[in-house]
């Protein structure tokens, strides 16, 4: 469940509030053990996922590192050369 949260600091360009909102959602995802909530509980799922997106933006704008940016595209293929590696 939890295979879409990826590391998003230190990245140029930054995270966006997308990749933010679904590492979050994601993140209470795998905390509630569902993938939708139901009626009762959708408000609750959602507040959790606002929240945690918050704090999420919150950590990474205040984080600090003296490593330089790393590029997406570049991040991108080495997952993709260990994933050819893994299936292969």
């Amino acid at each position: 469940m939890c295979r879409n949260i990826r590391t998003l600091f230190n990245f140029d360009p930054p995270a966006t509030d997308q990749e933010i909102h679904n590492a979050a959602l994601q993140f209470v995802r795998k905390l509630s053990g569902t993938n939708k909530p139901s009626k009762r509980n959708e408000a609750a799922f959602d507040r959790a996922v606002g929240s945690i997106a918050a704090c999420a933006r919150e950590l990474l704008v205040s984080l600090e590192t003296s490593q330089p940016p790393r590029d997406r595209e570049e991040e991108a293929a080495k997952a993709r050369a260990r994933t050819a590696t893994r299936f292969a």
